[in-house]
């Protein structure tokens, strides 16, 4: 490949130029390469600021959500000069800061089915660090269909995972995951949790792939998942086998065409739950202190959250335990349950409903509590 580098990116550069397996010529490669990023959160934010660095000619990110408090203590490419402002903009200005040679594109929209295609197809490379399994298998398939390259990545709590995905006879996302869990055996996506310095050690996963993907240098994560254990600092690199019964992507494909997965986080209504408002309970604690009412108002946090911030007058049982201290219950008494924002109550609350006459969960959880009725208490 001939040199298009400059005096200033031969020096900027100059560490990868030293590097016999990149050189020159592979510098030219990285600044001819197109690498989309899908999310720019906790594994999209460090991915797009080492790509930028590495001089990625064309990085395109999509993503329509804002920069928030909550978001700062994982998404390094935020910080709070751009809090309220889209993930896209707040990224696009880190990246050109540090390095204002890159073309960043910005995409400030939610992938669908229908704008899918689209958007990849410009692409040499997708690096998918969403945090949601209908955004996952999107991004997979649109791969498989523009024949792009997918690396995958994930976070949960201290452990990480991350992949190659259709990439000459490799497996696809599907061949690993057939199908998204049930709802109901998923974290919730705002209460799951997630290590923050952890995101840094896939996305640097994340980012090395991608760039040996376009220097055409080492062995890819095709056919291996990478298996990162924080609490233990343990890594394992598992073989992954192409299915061939994969409905994407075997000899007997079945899916032909992007379709949208509906899926939540929390798990689906079954059994209906009855809510009670933030205002309505505040009434009822009321009433309660004056002997006027008597129910068991349940937090079913952790002892952390609890910590941070709860409700007076309630009693503190983590979901985990409520199996086992159910018996202690009052059967006579009504029981309101209630979490951070109201799906881990939700299972609960439709748990007790079972061996309890009435059983109530707080809409919103503590954060509407705090909202609605006591903007002094901290959120988190």
């Amino acid at each position: 490949m001939t040199s298009t580098l400059s005096a200033d990116e031969l020096h900027r550069y100059s560490r990868h130029i030293s590097i016999d397996s990149v050189g020159v010529d592979g510098q030219s490669r990285l600044k001819a390469a197109r690498i989309l990023v899908v999310g720019a959160g906790g594994l999209g934010s460090p991915t797009l600021m080492y790509l930028a660095a590495a001089g990625v000619g064309v990085m395109g990110i999509v993503d329509d959500d804002v920069v928030e408090r909550s978001n700062l203590q994982r998404q390094v490419i935020h910080g709070e000069s751009t809090m309220g402002t889209l993930k896209v903009e707040s990224a696009s200005r880190r990246m050109k800061d540090i390095n204002p040679l890159v073309e960043v594109r910005r995409i400030a929209a939610r992938l669908t089915a229908a704008n899918c295609l689209d958007i990849l197809r410009d692409y040499d490379v997708v690096i998918d660090g969403s945090d949601n399994f209908p955004t996952r298998y999107l991004v997979n398939d649109a791969c498989h269909f523009l024949g792009i390259p997918c690396v995958w990545g994930s976070v949960f709590q201290f452990t990480g995972q991350a992949s190659v995905f259709n990439q000459k006879a490799g497996p696809c996302y599907r061949c690993l995951y057939p199908q998204a869990p049930p709802p109901e055996l998923a974290p919730s996506c705002a209460e799951g949790g997630v290590f923050g310095a952890l995101c840094a050690s896939v996305a640097a996963v994340q980012a090395t792939e991608a760039i040996k993907l376009v220097l055409g240098h080492g062995r890819p994560l095709v056919g291996r998942l990478w298996l990162y254990d924080g609490s233990e600092a343990e890594t394992q690199v598992l073989k992954v086998h192409k299915d061939p019964q994969c409905p994407l992507c075997g000899s007997a494909a079945t899916i032909t065409d992007l379709t949208d997965l509906s899926y939540v986080c929390a798990a689906p209504v079954a059994t209906p739950v009855e809510m009670i408002s933030p205002e309505t309970l505040a009434q009822r604690l009321e009433r309660r202190h004056r002997d006027e009412d008597d129910f068991l108002l349940l937090d079913v946090r952790e002892q952390f959250e609890w910590d941070i911030v709860h409700i007076d007058g309630a009693r503190l049982v983590p979901q985990g335990q409520v199996p086992a201290q159910s018996a202690s219950f009052p059967a006579d008494r009504e029981i309101i349950v209630y979490c951070k924002s109201g799906g881990r109550s939700e299972k609960v609350a439709r748990s007790l409903k079972r061996d309890f006459a009435r059983v109530l969960n707080l809409d919103g959880g503590v954060l509407a509590w705090a909202a609605k009725v006591d903007p002094s208490l901290p959120v988190y």
